[in-house]
């Protein structure tokens, strides 16, 4: 039987220390096909390539692995792997491990989630996964491991159509468990922090203080990673507030 096609990519860029702790950690759940940034892409959402060509570079090719550095965003990364790489269709997407949490609001700007839902446009099962740590040293471990079994499960039993995953991963050495989450309802605040250039113009840095709405939610995907477990959030790409159509039928003319 042939190996199930796993797409990879991340927003970190293809040396990103994430990206490579889960390759290693899919490695032997099939045939991997790694598409990723050339460098940062954080915080591009669903971002894509329209006024300038995008490059493609080959850097490894061995068993069961190949590897590119794409010039776009991640996005096109997943475009361009189904569009012109793949020689079949990905059995699962794969996208991370991201520095730093994709919960809450921030599922809206971050570029990992944003390949992920690109998987689910096209109905491919697909699994977003990130660790709560910014930092360049980061300990992966507990992230490979709750991205693997996810992983597994996604192969073996499909998701819902128009249902993709998003995985958060506390920073702690012993993860407690995995529990399925709502997205928690919250913003940021403060959001940029003002300074001077050497030529003394005014710049901002972005920065911010999340607002926690629901802190007391015990199946939300903050309180979880608060409470040492892993978080599993199932997201779908149609954003219609089906709630909201009833009471707005009253407009039509």
């Amino acid at each position: 039987m042939q190996k199930p096609l796993i797409l990879i990519t991340n927003d970190d860029g293809v040396e990103a220390a994430g990206l490579r702790s889960l390759i290693e950690g899919a490695r032997s759940l099939g045939e991997l096909l790694v598409v990723a940034p050339d460098g940062a892409r954080s915080g591009m959402s669903s971002a894509i390539t329209s006024i300038h060509p995008i490059r493609l570079n080959k850097i490894r090719q061995e068993d069961d692995l190949t590897i590119y550095s794409c010039t776009g965003t991640p996005v096109d990364c997943v475009k361009l792997a189904l569009d012109q790489l793949a020689d079949r269709r990905p059995d699962l997407i794969l996208s991370g491990i991201n520095h730093g949490s994709n919960s809450a609001v921030c599922v809206i700007y971050s570029g990992t989630i944003g390949a992920a839902l690109e998987g689910c446009i096209v109905g491919i099962p697909s699994l977003g996964v990130s660790l709560d740590d910014h930092s360049p040293s980061a300990d992966f471990t507990e992230a490979v491991k709750y991205g693997r079994i996810v992983a597994e499960k996604v192969l073996r039993d499909g998701l819902p159509r128009g249902v993709c995953l998003n995985l958060n991963v506390p920073n702690i050495p012993d993860v407690k468990g995995l529990k399925v989450c709502s997205q928690t309802r919250g913003y940021w605040a403060k959001e940029f922090q003002s300074a001077q250039d050497p030529n003394g113009k005014d710049v901002y840095w972005l920065t911010g203080e999340f607002t926690n709405q629901e802190p007391e939610n015990v199946h939300s995907d903050e309180w979880a990673l608060s409470h040492g477990y892993a978080a599993l959030v199932p997201m779908q790409v149609d954003m219609t507030a089906y709630h909201a159509l009833d009471p707005l039928k009253k407009w039509e003319i």
